[in-house]
């Protein structure tokens, strides 16, 4: 399994409903400067929806995003579900 480069601690930022409505993470974005964001399938989201989480909270709620801890700066992965494989964009 792959491991992210970052500390587990790292802050990451998700949405509500992965937290809240375990809603299934299918979309990772590996920003420029390193920060990384987890999101679901909800569109059209608010500043208020989203929240800060360590990026072992995100890890513990769904394992698979190891696999795509090697994205590199801006890069971005897409899966149509939750069983998929995930894919590089």
């Amino acid at each position: 399994m792959k491991k992210f480069a970052e500390n587990l601690n790292t802050a990451v930022i998700t949405t509500k409903f992965i937290l809240d409505n375990n809603s299934p993470i299918l979309y990772v974005f590996h920003y420029n400067d390193g920060f990384w964001q987890f999101s679901g399938p909800e569109e059209e989201l608010n500043d208020e929806d989203y929240r800060v989480v360590s990026l072992q909270e995100i890890i513990n709620i769904d394992s698979s995003v190891c696999e795509v801890a090697d994205l590199p700066l801006e890069g971005k992965a897409y899966r149509q579900n939750g069983n998929m494989p995930w894919q590089v964009l």
